[in-house]
């Protein structure tokens, strides 16, 4: 087994180098680059970036044809000293190259538009998407698994039915109309004012008691993860229901059963990890789509300043150093997720060998 977890960890370099190429690639042909963005700021902020760079000499400068939108009538040299603060001056080439030397060391560099580390800036934002990817996998996974077992051992009961129909209007509401409406009803909406709007903890938190921090972050973190769950949790809900109802209907159940095996032996001892195999299968993905993409709109609901709001707002700054810093993570984590899944299946079912087979 160790050969096989050197392998895939082996493995996870070249993955990682593909896809932090492909998207520098992608982001080269982007439009509106950081020095675009730098021009729009500066002649939205002082109406005239032309009086700005000549020194207020008289006249318009004449510059040549510029590859940068808006630069028109802007001084040569101001561009070529925003294309070095950028590190523009340099081929794609280097640039991708000093990257990926910097990324070795978890250098991120220095955000282009907000004057503090890359890697400080994540540190801070970490905390509030750690807390809603990992409280809302585990919420969902704590709910949805017992539910969809006893979904399938009462199947077409009134229990059946009736959750059904709980499982399909959480399926139908999208998290951020649910998160809307858990503000009207819990948080100084139209109703009661029993939850904070905003933020992972109050501003007191630092004065409270251990059990009362532990509250408190409780409490402001109880209504994103709810807003989060409620898709997550219906999709895995009808997931193992209907792996639990394929592997019951096998000839091995009944063979199970028929050499005088309780049912609770014959459904936990055997069908179990059979049919939860499906199950942990898209763990890493729900994950990481939890831990990213999936708490955007969250975020922005609730106040939450975490890592998928970041990301958004750096894609739409072209902001570089934290997009691809952002990137560079996110990968690390979906590349170690993967690896946990497989080392679950094992516990699941000892039957499964990794060791035997080729990293693909």
């Amino acid at each position: 087994m160790s050969g096989y977890i050197l392998r895939r960890m082996l493995f996870m370099i070249p993955t990682l180098l593909g896809i932090m190429l492909i998207n520098f690639a992608i982001i080269q042909f982007a439009p509106g680059g950081p020095v675009e963005q730098m021009i729009s700021q500066l002649s939205g902020d002082h109406g005239s970036v032309v009086s700005r760079v000549t020194g207020g000499m008289g006249g318009e400068v004449q510059s040549e044809p510029s590859e940068y939108r808006g630069a028109q009538g802007l001084d040569p040299a101001f561009i070529k000293d925003l294309e070095k603060q950028f590190g523009f001056d340099k081929p794609a080439h280097e640039r991708f190259l000093k990257m990926l030397g910097d990324y070795l060391t978890f250098d991120f560099g220095e955000s282009y538009f907000r004057s503090i580390e890359v890697i400080d800036l994540i540190a801070e934002k970490l905390p509030v998407s750690i807390s809603l990817g990992l409280w809302t996998t585990l919420l969902s996974y704590l709910v949805s698994i017992p539910l969809g077992i006893r979904k399938a051992v009462h199947d077409g009961s009134r229990f059946d039915v009736a959750t059904s129909f709980l499982v399909v209007v959480g399926y139908a509401i999208p998290g951020f109309l649910f998160g809307i409406l858990l503000i009207v009803l819990f948080a100084g909406g139209s109703f009661f004012s029993v939850f904070p709007l905003r933020g992972l903890t109050s501003d007191n938190f630092d004065d409270l008691s251990l059990l009362g921090q532990v509250a408190d972050y409780f409490w402001h973190i109880a209504l994103p993860v709810l807003a989060m769950s409620i898709s997550g949790f219906a999709t895995l809900t009808l997931l193992t229901k209907n792996s639990f109802l394929d592997e019951i209907s096998k000839q091995y159940v009944v063979t199970a059963r028929a050499k005088g095996l309780s049912e609770s032996k014959v459904l936990y001892g055997h069908v179990f990890r059979n049919a939860m195999l499906i199950v942990i299968a898209g763990f890493p993905a729900a994950f990481v789509s939890l831990f990213f993409t999936g708490s955007l709109l969250i975020e922005t609901i609730f106040s939450l300043d975490g890592l998928g709001l970041l990301a958004f707002e750096a894609a739409l700054q072209r902001d570089y150093p934290v997009v691809f810093a952002t990137l560079f993570i996110f990968s690390i984590i979906g590349l170690v997720m993967g690896l946990i899944t497989d080392l679950t299946y094992m516990f699941v079912d000892p039957r499964i060998d990794f060791e035997s087979r080729e990293v693909g």
